[in-house]
Order: structure tokens, then sequence, then C-alpha cells
């Protein structure tokens, strides 16, 4: 059986290699540490993982992204990986996007 996958999402290429290090360094002794640096990308990212039955432990997303906010994604993630826990990584005071991840989502941190 495979390790559990932690899949981290940003747009912004060093903020995403920073948190992969960080979530590499101390949990890839017991995780599978993936990234994506966009919703688009992380979803292929879930779906591939589903057909192949991978457990995915958790979703790590910013919210401020092109294309694609973290909330949008996350709704979205819930599909591929019901089971995984939900981060939603914002830089801002964004209430909104916070009250919308909790009520849409079902966001665990």
């Amino acid at each position: 059986m495979s390790k559990p996958t932690m899949l981290a999402v940003d747009d912004d290429p060093q903020v995403l290699a920073s948190i992969s290090r960080d979530l590499r360094s101390r949990y890839a002794g017991e995780y599978r540490i993936m990234r994506a640096s966009s919703g688009e990308q992380a979803l292929e990212v879930l779906a591939e993982l589903a057909l192949r039955a991978g457990p995915v432990a958790m979703v790590l997303s910013d919210q401020r992204m092109p294309g694609m906010t973290g909330v949008q994604l996350l709704t979205r993630a819930r599909e591929h990986a019901p089971d995984a826990k939900f981060l939603l990584l914002t830089a801002y005071a964004d209430t909104d996007a916070a009250i919308a991840a909790i009520n849409e989502v079902g966001l665990d941190y």
C-alpha cells in the first residue's frame, strides 16, 4: 500500500517550494509530498490519485491564485478526496474567504 499523499498548491513557485520543503522535512517518512502550481493542476493530480485508489491525507491550498481560488479548489477537491483534511492559506485578512471555506468546504484548518 502506498503512502498517503499531502498535496500543496500555490501559484508562487518560491512559496510552493518552501511549503513542499517544510512538509518533506517533517512528514516524508509517513507521507508522499506532491505539489501543484494551480487549482486545475491540483485537480488533475487528485483525479489521477483517485483512479489509482491512492489515499490523500491533506490538500493545502493558497486562497489567491489566478483562475481558481483556494476555496473553489477545495470545494472541487472534496469529490476526489472526501476523507482528506483541507487547509487554506492566505496572506490577507480575508474574512469572506475563511467563512466560505468553513461553510462550503468543511475546512479543517
